[in-house]
């Protein structure tokens, strides 16, 4: 029987939420730079560039409920 204290769920769940913050940040980086180019030179654009920099934030979550997930062993 595995319980919760188990260290492999720990490393596990690490792992997961870990790689959705590198995602995150590495998506991030990208759009962020071109983002501030595009509203130094089109300020009205700053709704739009706003959306695509929020996108990737996705990735952390799915990160973080996935290493819910692994943590209470719901599956």
């Amino acid at each position: 029987m595995v319980t919760t204290t188990d260290p492999l769920y720990a490393v596990a769940a690490a792992i997961a939420i870990a790689g959705g913050l590198i995602g995150t940040g590495m998506a991030q980086q990208g759009i962020g730079a071109a983002g501030m180019g595009i509203i130094a030179e089109r300020p009205e654009k700053f709704g739009q560039v706003l959306f695509f920099f929020v996108i990737p934030e996705t990735l952390w979550i799915i990160g973080f409920v996935l290493g819910l997930i692994l943590l209470l062993q719901i599956l």
